[in-house]
């Protein structure tokens, strides 16, 4: 198949090796021109990807025309943030051409402002004219193992199910494994709102509580993560699952993980915007925490753990004051406001 990958990124770049990897005709497009002749000339990308090499199949290019002329399908692999208005300016060119894609994304957010998922960011900007469908590829899977072909699984999902299944057969493979879910709200949900929790583990660790304190967090954040997406639509299970507990173990116990490194580079003092330079990676559960502060209130579903990340990111918390306001919650049971959830969630269904 002939496939486009819209972004030079990490993740972005290691997918691109998995699909040349299956024989596939790989174009990445990316902004950055030295970054693109690197991957022509050189076949690495020093910048996001260091000591791998690119297979010398896989070519790159600045012009976004050509890689949609290139194109049958489309993997999204850009920051949340520029989601909107790559999808246009893809809408536009993709109207002149007269042609159709799929589209699979791998951005992990949620959008500020309108809290939209990133599908339905994507969805507002296209048309039945330009994109056949829109699927989201989700799970534990670091950049730096996915390009050393460690093994790593993760699951598909969208709306229509055999849309699903043939992003599936395109990226499997020995060590790429998908699994097709057809859970579109609760993939997303997951995979964006684990980077709260994983921001929480970093600033825990670099204030010197141990395993206890993580395993806490991490486990009650789970908790948090499907009582909003429960109430939002999604399928409680789907949080037991890869796009649920495993991409929150991953992201919140790995130094691959941007949002745990960040969360530490906090807790030593430093801000956002210098982690993310000294990264030079975009740290997604900033923005989502504010995004899903804004919806837990949206939706009345209490969450605790964002609630206080909040407060520590955006009203000048201190470390001493978030871990109080954790641990001197009221008491309560452990899965009650989770029943409670669901308990309203059934009876929605119900009616409908």
């Amino acid at each position: 198949m002939k496939i486009s990958l819209i972004g030079t990124g990490s993740f972005g770049t290691s997918l691109s090796l998995v699909l040349a990897d299956n024989g596939h005709d790989v174009i990445i497009y990316g902004r950055n021109s030295e970054v693109v002749e690197e991957i022509n000339t050189k076949h690495t990308n020093s910048s996001y990807l260091k000591e791998v090499e690119l297979p010398s199949s896989i070519k790159a290019t600045v012009d976004l025309n050509e890689a949609l002329t290139h194109a049958q399908l489309v993997v999204l692999a850009v920051p949340v943030k520029a989601i909107r208005l790559v999808t246009r300016d893809m809408h536009k060119l993709l109207e002149s051409l007269g042609k159709k894609v799929q589209i699979v994304h791998v951005a992990k957010g949620l959008e500020l402002g309108t809290h939209l998922r990133v599908s339905e960011v994507i969805a507002e900007e296209t048309t039945a004219d330009t994109v056949k469908d829109i699927s989201v590829l989700s799970g534990p899977s670091h950049a730096e193992e996915v390009a050393k072909r460690s093994p790593t699984t993760v699951s598909v999902a969208s709306a229509q199910p055999e849309y699903a299944k043939i992003v599936q057969d395109v990226f499997m493979n020995n060590y790429f494994r998908v699994y097709d879910n057809d859970d579109m709200v609760g993939v997303e949900i997951g995979g964006a709102l684990k980077n709260i929790i994983a921001l929480s583990i970093g600033v825990i660790h670099g204030l010197g509580f141990g395993d206890n304190a993580k395993a806490a967090v991490i486990t009650r954040g789970l908790q948090e993560i499907a009582r909003l997406g429960t109430r939002m639509g999604a399928d409680p299970l789907t949080f037991t699952g890869l796009a649920g507990m495993g991409d929150l173990i991953v992201t919140a116990t790995s130094m691959h993980s941007r949002n745990y490194r960040c969360g530490i580079m906090l807790s030593e003092g430093k801000s956002v915007e210098q982690a993310q330079e000294e990264m030079n990676m975009v740290v997604e559960g900033v923005n989502t925490t504010r995004a899903a502060y804004e919806l837990a209130a949206e939706y009345e579903v209490e969450m605790p753990i964002t609630k206080v990340l909040y407060q520590f990111l955006f009203e000048e918390m201190s470390e001493e004051e978030a871990i109080y306001a954790l641990m001197l919650r009221e008491r309560t049971g452990e899965t009650d406001k989770l029943k409670e959830v669901m308990g309203k969630q059934n009876k929605e269904w119900t009616r409908e």
